[in-house]
């Protein structure tokens, strides 16, 4: 069994309340780094890549870089989600370190958080460290979210202030109209600086409706590994309602190999959701 990539909660703290995200249920923890190189270790036998997050922000750890320096350790890539608002507590060199294969910013952090910041001095870090990119010629990619094209939930107002900004400072034509209107997955603004486009998603929760059957990505291309130690069949999983067993308690190869997760996988399969949050979660409906 081998996976495109693992999800490792380094920590499940962010320090926002995204309107977007779920509210989080579990007590605010972060990995060991000794019990995070006894994960990574076992990770790496079935995965070469490694996103760093489930629902916290890696970049709020002051010692990332030691996390870092453990996945090269291994030979894994790791990728970085973020908010964007924790950029300026990092080092940009431990950002572009060599176990890095990408960062993602999810720019529409800002227009969903209660903060004093202001709109430009928010974006000037993210384009600093872009340009810092540019500079140095790093070879890490950059994507800029914009997860935010829903006509329900409309950010047009926010998207064209965001759009004017990133038109003028990387000198490329954001027409607003025909972004939503065509509804492009990506823009490139410069060398392996992507905006990155998509809507909302509704987080799966075992008190949405029940949405049927189908396939899913879980256990198939990916699983992810909470900062508990409890491992998920899916990275919307965040509160680790699917618990397939703790690293605490025993091994990824047995866990991966136990009945529950042969079960849910063998139902994938056959586009059937055993699991009832796997039955309340609309985000499968993109597979189907």
């Amino acid at each position: 069994m081998k996976f495109y990539r693992i999800y490792i909660e380094l920590t499940n703290i962010c320090g926002l309340t995204c309107s977007f995200c779920p509210t989080k249920n579990l007590p605010s923890h972060t990995m060991d780094l000794n019990f995070f190189e006894d994960v990574i270790k076992q990770a790496s036998l079935f995965t070469k890549e490694i996103a760093c997050h489930v629902v916290g922000d890696p970049l709020t750890l002051s010692n990332l870089d030691a996390y870092l320096s453990l996945m090269q350790k291994y030979n894994l890539k790791a990728v970085l989600t973020t908010s964007g608002y924790y950029l300026k507590n990092q080092k940009f060199e431990t950002l572009f370190s060599p176990p890095v294969k990408q960062i993602n910013i999810s720019l529409n952090s800002y227009n969903k958080n209660d903060s004093n910041i202001i709109f430009e001095k928010y974006m000037q870090t993210i384009l600093e460290f872009c340009s810092y990119k540019i500079k140095n010629k790093k070879e890490q990619f950059i994507n800029l979210r914009v997860w935010n094209l829903d006509e329900q939930i409309s950010e047009k107002a926010y998207n064209k202030n965001l759009f004017e900004l990133l038109s003028s400072y990387f000198d490329v034509k954001l027409d607003e109209e025909e972004i939503y209107t065509n509804k492009p997955k990506t823009i490139r603004l410069s060398s392996k600086i992507l905006l990155h486009f998509d809507n909302y998603f509704q987080w799966p929760t075992l008190d949405n409706k029940i949405y049927g059957d189908g396939t899913c990505q879980g256990l198939q291309s990916h699983i992810a590994i909470l900062a508990s130690g409890e491992v998920v069949p899916c990275c919307l999983d965040c509160d680790g309602v699917i618990k397939l067993g703790n690293l605490h308690d025993s091994t990824l190869e047995k866990i991966l190999h136990d009945n529950r997760a042969k079960n849910i996988l063998n139902g994938f399969k056959n586009s059937k959701a055993i699991e009832e949050l796997c039955q309340k979660c609309s985000y499968k409906d993109r597979f189907n």
